[in-house]
């Protein structure tokens, strides 16, 4: 492992991929992620991007499976993905030198919370299966509008 110290995370997905190599391709390059630790013979790789952990495992129809539906793209269709980064520019510098498409553009969003708003750059892409991460950077709080 590369670092022994880390905080391991309380709710860490495990996202079902068609093709490792392709998903950290774009998790590692594109997104910044790095692997913590793999299992080549299982095709598994255990990501992190500061706090922020995922798991990836190739699909594999002959082995112990998990899977309550049939398996089409796009995964996780219902589900997006929040992503705190400390900056959405360096990442989509590499989205863009990569001719990969965003799925919302970059764009500023304040959500309530009772008497505040949290705000945040944020954009959305999706993963070589489908799957919808929403990238954010923090803009602060401010008092309701």
């Amino acid at each position: 492992m590369q670092n022994k110290n880390i905080k391991w995370a309380a709710l860490v997905p495990e996202l079902v991929v068609s093709d490792l190599t392709a998903s950290l391709q774009f998790w590692c390059d594109y997104l910044g992620f790095t692997i913590l630790y793999d299992r080549k013979e299982e095709s598994f790789a255990y990501l992190v991007l500061g706090e922020a952990q995922v798991m990836l495992e190739q699909y594999d129809p002959t082995d112990r499976t998990w899977e309550t539906g049939l398996m089409e793209k796009p995964y996780g269709r219902g589900i997006n993905f929040q992503i705190e980064v400390e900056a959405v520019t360096p990442i989509l510098e590499r989205l863009q030198q990569a001719n990969y498409s965003l799925f919302i553009p970059l764009e500023e969003r304040w959500y309530r919370a009772d008497d505040i708003e949290f705000g945040q750059q944020q954009f959305l892409v999706q993963d070589p299966d489908g799957y919808l991460v929403r990238l954010i950077e923090d803009l602060g709080e401010r008092e309701k509008k």
